[in-house]
């Protein structure tokens, strides 16, 4: 708003703008939207404002977001700070004891950080990881090679989510959670949002990215998926299309928009105001994830 009242429009274009929002606005009302918050978005300044602005917008507009952070660059370089080199495989992080102590300690500062930004934005937030209220429950991840204490979300119970948001605040949710044989997972942010979404019956999931969407090219920037079927990202993931970090993050878009999960969106978050541009334009922005017609 403050960008809106400063941009050089009369009273006339304020209005007709805000008035244009109007059914975006019934549209989204009352709605779930779970925000994966990483990349330059959490380190960039003027990119971290923004985006705590537009999640405060849509708490005063009456949508429900709730915020799920990573935080990998951050773990990385205490891990350095500590002796620790960092080591992935499959864009996941390979998570020993000593590795987990110092996730769940850095995790836990960023969220209540962010907590801490959304209020002074004027939207009241509470900070939690998976073990607050027995939001998450994980198990360990089990695939072609061992990464540790990396743990998979095997349940969500979102009865703490719902009253927070219930009771006016916005959750920001740390994704590490405790397992059934007494350890503490890390699990990828991506996909505990992806959860965490179809748990609540989001209308929507958006991932802030530090990439404009889905290539079928990465070298040609012209080859930008706007939109695309969970069939058809799983095929691209078969192809080698998608890879890397990207891989878990078009997952967790499949799984949720096959949970219930209204549609999935991995979005550009150096942009500014992705958020409202995805949520408040007829474009939107990024590649689209929908369910198999």
């Amino acid at each position: 708003m403050e960008t809106l009242v400063n941009s050089g429009l009369d009273g006339a274009q304020r209005v007709q703008i805000i008035s244009e929002a109007l059914p975006y606005l019934r549209r989204w009302h009352g709605q779930t939207v779970v925000i994966k918050y990483g990349g330059a978005a959490m380190t960039d300044e003027t990119l971290k404002a923004a985006v705590m602005g537009d999640i405060a917008l849509l708490h005063y507009v009456g949508v429900n977001p709730v915020v799920v952070h990573g935080g990998g660059p951050e773990i990385s370089a205490m891990c350095k700070q500590l002796g620790i080199e960092p080591h992935f495989v499959a864009g996941m992080r390979v998570t020993d004891p000593e590795t987990m102590h110092v996730t769940e300690m850095v995790l836990g500062q960023i969220g209540k950080g962010i907590a801490q930004l959304l209020h002074e934005k004027g939207a009241p937030a509470v900070g939690l990881s998976g073990k607050d209220g027995g939001l998450l429950t994980a198990r360990k991840f089990e695939g072609e090679t061992d990464w540790g204490l990396v743990g998979e979300i095997d349940k969500v119970s979102p009865t703490l989510l719902h009253t927070l948001n219930r009771e006016g605040f916005v959750p920001v949710v740390t994704p590490v959670a405790p397992g059934t044989d007494g350890q503490t997972y890390n699990v990828n942010a991506d996909l505990a949002a992806g959860a965490i979404a179809a748990a609540l019956g989001a209308i929507k999931l958006l991932l802030l990215t530090d990439v404009a969407g889905i290539y079928r090219d990465f070298e040609d920037k012209s080859s930008l998926i706007e939109s695309l079927t969970a069939k058809e990202a799983e095929g691209l993931i078969a192809d080698g299309v998608v890879a890397k970090g990207m891989i878990p993050k078009v997952r967790c878009c499949v799984d949720a928009v096959r949970c219930g999960v209204g549609n999935a969106h991995i979005v550009d978050g150096r942009t500014p105001h992705a958020i409202l541009t995805e949520l408040f334009t007829d474009a939107g922005c990024g590649t689209m994830i929908v369910r198999d017609k």
